[in-house]
């Protein structure tokens, strides 16, 4: 037997695309850009810094980083990241969304700037010093998964709710191109004011040492699109879900929305303390009953995602080795240090622009028409198949005729990425737990895609020195194909409302629900 509904929620659920919903996604978003550039930007300056702090006097090729520091580099922002997802998701549900949106925040700023300076000028003292602000700068990043898409999943409306989370998660697509711009207009402004013989001619004249400010500004200019969507941050009211069901605050969450929706909404007190007081929707995380009708999917949240990003950031994150190992970019020695940074960010540019970005915005205009499931499994498929079509003839893609070729399909495993699982994994966890362990749930989802960026992280870069691209390639299309099997255990949520994808506005006494209402394709 359903429960009426409060006026407020419904109000929400029923509202038109007003103002403030593109105000929303805005403020959320912006914070997914800044996400986004600071965790992509680290890939475009990592040659750079091989070339600057382990140059080896006569050697044939330009310094890079050790593998282990290559590793800790790329990877120890995401370590950040896994824990503040845990803890802010916690902390989102513990003590509200707007109150722990800020200090996430203001962590990112900080450790942006911080990033980029440095304890001493010696190798190490400059690594240790990188990985360690960029560890709490993936912590503050952490924060912002799981806050930013329960913030919108909670003010958005259920006709368009999921292409609302969508377009937030969609300005990481910005973020990454953000990155490669940035990277492109600060090395060509360095190398025409500083030019440099390749690496062949002059090894220790080839990296001049205004370099060294190079990656320094790539990485701290990830403070300042934080920085200008903190005050709106702070003005955003807390969200009426929150408010009404977990402080039990009618009075708070009709005073809030009325303001947002500009209509006058009745506190219904009463109806939220009978909520309140009613058995089956005090239950914890670690109850028998959470596990009962919510552990199918959590565990399908958690699998996905964790299966999406073993792929997805180990193809981002080594996207130059690929490229340089086609050819696409030249050898290390016929370059200077600033042309090689130039060359790798704008060959991620053009990916990002002609696969990345638009596979995000085909998921905002299709997720509320064919819904989460089937854009999630499609994804998945292609992935798997475009991985394949990769690996097993790589061989053929080395030859120079084909470079082009290989190019091309590359960049349609990231269309469809994106036009698939990097979307929907973010979505379905805001929409279908309850809304006291909303924010938990997702930040626990969202550890385990980061869990799943850091075998891709770390593990790729040992796997392609072991097995080679081509193994390696075969690996991540079977990882593909998993991930399509575990989507059958999330469920679709198109068109429904919160309260009924959490099972909340359901009487628990005398009441089963059939399996129908938890059906994954949508009927």
């Amino acid at each position: 037997m359903a429960k009426e509904q409060l006026q407020v929620l419904n109000k929400l659920d029923v509202a038109k695309t007003q103002w403030y919903h593109f105000t929303a996604i805005v403020i959320a978003g912006m914070g997914f850009f800044t996400d986004a550039y600071d965790l992509f930007c680290i890939s475009l300056v990592t040659k750079l810094l091989g070339r600057i702090y382990y140059h080896k006097e006569g050697s044939d090729s330009p310094g890079s980083l050790p593998s282990n520091v290559a590793a800790a580099v790329n990877g120890v922002a995401f370590c950040g990241t896994l824990s503040g997802q845990l803890f802010f998701g916690w902390l989102g549900d513990k003590m509200g969304r707007k109150r722990v949106y800020g200090m996430t925040l203001m962590i990112m700023v900080i450790c942006s700037i911080a990033s980029g300076l440095s304890f001493g000028s010696s190798p190490k003292s400059v690594m240790a010093t990188l990985c360690f602000f960029r560890f709490w700068l993936g912590f503050g990043i952490g924060g912002d998964y799981p806050l930013s898409a329960t913030i919108m999943s909670e003010y958005a409306n259920k006709k368009t709710r999921g292409a609302f989370i969508a377009a937030v998660f969609a300005m990481q697509g910005f973020g990454i191109l953000a990155g490669g711009m940035v990277a492109i207009l600060v090395s060509a402004a360095f190398k025409a004011n500083y030019p440099a013989p390749i690496y062949a001619v002059d090894p220790i004249g080839s990296t001049v040492p205004e370099a060294d400010y190079v990656w320094r500004i790539i990485l701290m200019f990830g403070a300042l699109p934080a920085l200008l969507t903190y005050y709106w941050r702070m003005k955003m009211p807390e969200t009426a879900r929150y408010t009404a069901l977990v402080a039990k605050n009618a009075k708070q969450a009709a005073a809030d929305m009325s303001k947002v929706l500009q209509v006058e909404l009745e506190a219904e007190q009463e109806k939220v303390e009978q909520i309140s007081k009613e058995e089956g929707n005090d239950f914890g995380l670690f109850s028998s009953q959470f596990l009962r009708r919510h552990g199918r999917h959590l565990l399908g949240t958690t699998s996905t995602w964790f299966l999406l990003d073993i792929a997805f950031y180990s193809q981002n994150l080594f996207q130059k080795d690929i490229f340089s190992a086609i050819g696409w970019i030249p050898k290390a020695k016929t370059m200077n240090a600033l042309d090689e940074v130039y060359r790798i960010a704008r060959a991620q540019t053009l990916i990002a622009l002609c696969s990345t970005v638009p596979g995000y915005w085909f998921t905002v205009a299709l997720i509320d028409r064919i819904g989460r499931f089937a854009i999630q499994v499609m994804g998945f498929f292609f992935m798997t198949v475009f991985m394949f079509a990769l690996a097993i003839p790589y061989h053929h893609w080395t030859l120079p005729d084909n470079r082009i070729g290989f190019v091309v399909l590359y960049s349609l495993t990231f269309f469809f990425a994106n036009f698939g699982p990097n979307a929907t994994t973010f979505v379905v966890p805001a929409e279908i737990f309850p809304a006291r362990l909303r924010s938990t749930c997702h930040g626990i989802s969202a550890a385990s895609g980061k869990a799943g960026a850091i075998v891709g992280a770390f593990g790729f870069l040992y796997l392609a020195d072991g097995i080679g691209v081509k193994k390696t390639l075969i690996i991540l299309g079977v990882i593909n194909l998993l991930g399509m099997l575990f989507t059958f255990l999330v469920p679709e949520s198109k068109g429904k409302s919160l309260e009924e994808m959490s099972r909340e506005d359901e009487e628990e006494k005398g009441t089963t629900t059939t399996t129908t209402d938890l059906r994954t394709i949508p009927v």
